[in-house]
């Protein structure tokens, strides 16, 4: 792949950092060991024409590489491991293990953990979400148990890193904020294994400069 593009905020709230999804996308990328530019939008731009047409609900990740379009984390990481054989094995039966893993990461893994993001960020101190709180950690302790379950005695998801481990990785992410994962030894040690690839490394660095640069200026 060649001219590859990838949007992001060009600023977020101290408790959004180093969690907006573009990081799967420039994390795959450096992991394929493909070059890229990033691009930044605020607020205004999410709401622009121009930026509908890459991405219809106005989020980032938006993608584009040799003039072709992509949205969605998911879609954007697996389209980047399909050439990448650090990403995506080329064994037929491990590729689809891999492909199992990455939808596991989005669809049942993530959605709970990012409910209770947005119970404890967003609604915080509201009553509703007092009394709702107890049964979403359930939730979300019973994908971490299974996880950790799965991942005791291995290093990755599969027998090796792969684009699975990325939108596996960065979904307990979105729970730093509570000892959830620290729960769950295994699953921990998994996380924190990952986050200590260079790649991911450098590209949470770098994403988080972006944020100081831009920061508002208070009044």
């Amino acid at each position: 792949m060649n001219e590859i593009m990838v949007w992001g905020f060009r600023w977020v709230p101290p408790f959004a950092q180093g969690l907006v999804r573009d990081l799967r996308v420039r994390w795959a990328l450096e992991e394929a060991g493909c070059p890229y530019e990033v691009r930044l939008i605020d607020a205004d731009d999410r709401k622009s024409t121009a930026y509908l047409l890459r991405q219809p609900f106005g989020m980032v990740p938006a993608f584009e590489a040799d003039g072709r379009g992509l949205f969605e984390s998911g879609a954007i990481v697996y389209f980047i491991a399909t050439d990448s054989t650090v990403l995506m094995p080329i064994d037929p039966r491990e590729r689809a293990n891999v492909l199992t893993w990455m939808f596991a990461a989005l669809n049942t893994v993530e959605p709970p953990i990012q409910n209770l993001l947005d119970m404890d960020l967003l609604h915080d101190g509201e009553t509703w979400a007092k009394l709702r709180r107890p049964a979403v950690v359930d939730a979300v302790n019973l994908r971490l148990e299974a996880l950790s379950a799965w991942l005791a005695g291995r290093d990755y998801l599969i027998h090796r890193f792969t684009a699975a481990d990325i939108l596996m990785t960065t979904a307990p992410r979105f729970i730093r904020h509570t000892d959830l994962v620290a729960e769950f030894p295994v699953l921990d040690a998994y996380v924190k294994r990952c986050e200590a690839r260079p790649a991911f490394q450098k590209v949470l660095r770098n994403q988080m400069a972006e944020y100081t640069r831009n920061a508002p200026v208070a009044a």
